[in-house]
């Protein structure tokens, strides 16, 4: 993975306000969410890397059978923030990151090859909006390897992308999936939460 973009996929969350594991929950379609989220990011990053808790021992060998790298965290319940920066620290070498959510899986390959191309022309940060708002993926590029390492909480990256302003570059896209999270159950039936 040395020099080269990786998509990261954060699933070592817990699901609170879903009411159970939404990550191996069923979508319409019959296909497990977190793996429906892989499976897309991982048509647009011949390397991927999903970030699951320690005792993810199934859902991390589902994803090893997809053909994606695994990371173990202990460090899960301290939010997105300590999740991605252990996907950095494990592939500290990369020129870039993309990286994607567990409870995204709707978006379309066509808009994770988008936010890649961005990273690989240049830009230091890139993300897709719809209809003027901004959602995932977020394209890191390596410039910010320290920032990421350091994060902690549950808020991910968005200081870093608040830090970036203008040089953050904003495709718009008509891919509704960009902004559906699914964090309840009734988020499946209406299209994810705003």
């Amino acid at each position: 993975m040395d020099g080269q973009l990786v998509g990261v996929l954060l699933a070592a969350g817990f699901g609170r306000r879903f009411g159970g594991d939404k990550r191996v929950h069923a979508l319409p379609d019959g296909g497990l969410m977190a793996l429906a989220s892989a499976r897309q990011l991982k048509l647009a990053c011949r390397h991927t890397l999903v970030v699951v808790r320690s005792d993810d021992d199934i859902l991390a060998g589902w994803m090893r059978d997809i053909g994606c790298t695994v990371v173990c965290t202990t460090d899960g319940a301290q939010g997105m923030g300590r999740s991605l920066a252990s996907a950095v620290l494990a592939t500290r070498k990369a020129a870039g990151w993309l990286v994607a959510l567990a409870d995204m899986p709707f978006i379309r390959q066509e808009t994770y090859r988008a936010v890649k191309e961005a990273l690989a022309a240049g830009s230091p940060i890139a993300r897709p909006s719809y209809r003027g708002r901004p959602g995932h993926p977020v394209g890191i590029s390596c410039a910010w390897r320290e920032q990421l390492v350091a994060l902690t909480g549950d808020m991910g990256a968005r200081d870093l992308i608040r830090e970036a302003g203008r040089s953050c570059t904003i495709i718009e896209v008509d891919d509704r999936g960009v902004i559906q999270d699914i964090d309840t159950p009734t988020d499946l039936l209406s299209g994810g939460s705003q």
